[in-house]
């Protein structure tokens, strides 16, 4: 069967005399398929990395952010931007937590510190078990299949989707809905409040998986390291629905950073 990798995969886009290094962690689906046109709009002026997790039902994140570090170490990467898409910010405040990868600077794309839901989540969990997360896995994904009209704007995007939804296999299924028992039990709001590096929030004004509204509240109020967020004409995967965009928004932020 294919895509069964055991072990997190990563491709490196991108020589190290580029001037920043941007480490993308996918969303609730897991991979890279729905991150082209982004890609294509950062490649070249930044070394981008993209990763794609394994279909694990009993990884921790701290294990998820393990994975990452050894993977990007392979590469010789030790520090850089951490691109942390929906599911992905969960990972990525597992890596600042760890404090062995050095985070020049954090964005969180559709992300979160706890998730607004959570409450509701580990309600409904307890109350209907395995079955609720499976049906909100299958609402996501089916959420997702509706995307050649919603990435008409990234034809590159809009190219991958064959191999998007061939991926969406029933061990697929399983390991996000592993995912999302593992948002409904993580807090790390004390990993957020404490962070030295700048903190970046990009996202869609039509998000009904992760509401922005109180992620940006709670960000603006208790995230110290907070210097911008930005809420753009696009949904939940808003490196995908909005590519160029985003890229914009994004390298704006890291060229203000680094410049200072």
């Amino acid at each position: 069967m294919l895509f069964m990798e055991e072990t997190l995969q990563a491709r490196v886009h991108g020589d190290p005399g580029l001037p920043a290094t941007l480490v993308y962690l996918p969303g609730m689906h897991g991979d890279w398929t729905l991150i082209s046109g982004f890609r294509r709009a950062v490649v070249g002026k930044v070394r981008f990395i993209e990763t794609t997790y394994p279909r694990t039902l009993t990884w921790s994140l701290d294990e998820y952010a393990a994975a990452v570090e050894g993977a990007l170490a392979d590469d010789g990467i030790e520090s850089g931007w951490l691109l942390g898409e929906s599911f992905g910010s969960q990972v990525l405040w597992a890596i600042i937590a760890r404090k062995r990868f050095k985070a020049v600077g954090i964005i969180l794309a559709g992300g979160f510190v706890k998730h607004p839901l959570r409450g509701a989540i580990r309600w409904a969990e307890r109350l209907f078990g395995r079955r609720f997360l499976n049906l909100i896995c299958r609402v996501i994904f089916g959420y997702s299949k509706i995307a050649r009209f919603r990435f008409r704007k990234s034809p590159e995007t809009a190219a991958t989707l064959d191999e998007f939804l061939e991926r969406r296999t029933p061990l697929d299924i399983q390991a996000a809905q592993y995912r999302l028992h593992l948002v409904a039990h993580n807090d790390p709001r004390q990993t957020a409040k404490s962070v030295a590096a700048p903190v970046f929030a990009l996202a869609g004004i039509l998000d009904p998986i992760v509401p922005w509204l109180p992620v940006k509240r709670w960000l603006v109020k208790n995230c110290n390291g907070l210097r911008g967020c930005k809420i753009i004409r696009a949904d939940h995967n808003v490196l995908a629905t909005a590519p160029l965009e985003s890229a914009r928004q994004i390298l704006k932020w890291m060229n203000e950073t680094d410049s200072h």
